[in-house]
């Protein structure tokens, strides 16, 4: 069993900012494999789940909001008895241009407070990662940057980026971190 944790902040307000990359990319895996997110409110999260290669795989999208994301996270884990060594988060990364993905098996928290939270409550930071661009951030605060929509033309370059992390993550679930990195990177 494999979970894969897609991060955002949940509400009609939050639902184009560059901070929801996660969700976006797990919104549209769900949608390829033709599975609906349900409320799991014990779990603190929206769940979904289907099968590759008879393996169980599970999406969630926390919704303790961004910063606190390693309480879903850990919540699902415990819940479901996953190990470590089989999540994968996605998560929208400022230092990388809009357009590129990048898959890690481990490193800090980059800044990233849902990450933060994450490290936080699974005591390591060596855990699945697949970074999705959103950058180069502009001369204003982080925090004000990840909070806003893209652009009309951002947003067209972001579905083309959605597609092909979907596709990247279909990889790795059928290939491996080192495959994927190798791949994708």
């Amino acid at each position: 069993m494999k979970l894969i944790a897609g991060l955002g902040n949940v509400g009609d307000k939050y639902l184009f900012t560059r901070h929801n990359a996660g969700f976006m990319v797990v919104d549209k895996l769900a949608y390829e494999k033709n599975v609906e997110f349900r409320q799991e409110s014990k779990l603190k999260c929206f769940l979904a789940k289907f099968k590759i290669n008879g393996e169980d795989i599970i999406l969630i999208k926390p919704t303790t909001f961004m910063n606190l994301s390693g309480e879903a996270v850990s919540a699902v884990m415990n819940y479901y008895k996953i190990e470590k060594k089989d999540i994968l988060i996605i998560y929208d990364d400022i230092s990388l241009d809009l357009g590129k993905i990048r898959f890690r098996t481990n490193g800090s928290d980059g800044g990233h407070n849902g990450i933060k939270s994450i490290i936080k409550h699974l005591g390591t930071k060596d855990f699945d990662r697949t970074k999705v661009g959103i950058g180069p951030q502009p001369p204003i605060p982080s925090e004000a940057f990840v909070l806003q929509n893209f652009s009309k033309e951002q947003m067209d370059d972001m579905k083309q980026t959605i597609k092909r992390t979907v596709e990247a993550v279909e990889f790795y679930l059928e290939n491996g971190i080192a495959q994927a990195q190798n791949k994708f990177n």
